[in-house]
């Protein structure tokens, strides 16, 4: 049980939530272990369940009627996933698959919503980080449709981070991913992903080691990315 209440803790989705409140969910939340390639849903699902990362990795793909898979984003240790908790109506626009052996703790997102009927001073967080993660997801389409490749690079990158909830920690932020990740995710060939990457690296905005990237100042990145045409 301390583990469960010290992976809900670190989740900042919950972090408008007392400690009461945050005990109070533990009935409700399952840790479950999924291999390499498992799913864990389809896109189209219709269950609601909240999904933090407690170990692994986790990555949000879609696929075609061929099989072909899209990748929105590789998300590491304490990120949380599953929008749809707070729409249970709605189906999973994108489906999550272990990238590779991981754990994930899964929150009832109806006594989750329950939950914060009772506790409603969590709400003003919940709905931040909400809204950060649709301003990034329509700040990509945007340059997807209107601007430049070092633009689009740059603006993934930023949208990974707010995937991971540290976007504005002034330390910087730092997750798994490789370039070949990346190039996968962007639909472009590693090498001209490298290319980009080299340039932005150059202005000491990102750094590239052992599969990991860190952005120095997320708010640098995103003045420099708003800079490009």
């Amino acid at each position: 049980m301390s583990d469960l209440l010290t992976i809900i803790g670190t989740c900042p989705l919950l972090a408008g939530l007392s400690e009461e409140a945050k005990a109070s969910l533990l009935p409700l939340c399952r840790s479950r272990a999924y291999s390499a390639g498992e799913i864990i849903y389809p896109p189209g699902s219709m269950q609601s369940n909240l999904c933090i990362i407690a170990e692994g990795r986790v990555r949000i793909c879609s696929s075609n009627a061929k099989g072909r898979e899209a990748m929105l984003a590789i998300l590491d240790v304490g990120a949380w996933f599953g929008d749809t908790v707070f729409s249970p109506g709605m189906p999973r626009v994108f489906g999550a698959t272990a990238h590779e052996d991981c754990r994930v703790v899964e929150v009832s997102g109806e006594g989750l919503r329950d939950l914060l009927k009772c506790f409603p001073e969590a709400y003003p967080v919940v709905l931040d980080q909400v809204s950060r993660r649709l301003w990034s997801a329509m700040s990509v389409i945007q340059d997807d449709v209107l601007r430049g490749t070092e633009a689009r690079i740059g603006r993934r990158l930023l949208f990974l981070a707010h995937m991971h909830n540290r976007s504005d920690d002034s330390s910087g932020v730092s997750f798994a991913l490789t370039r070949e990740l990346l190039a996968n995710m962007m639909g472009m060939t590693r090498q001209g992903v490298h290319r980009v990457l080299k340039n932005i690296e150059a202005q000491g905005l990102i750094e590239f080691e052992y599969g990991r990237v860190t952005i120095t100042d997320p708010a640098q990145l995103e003045k420099y990315v708003d800079g490009l045409e």
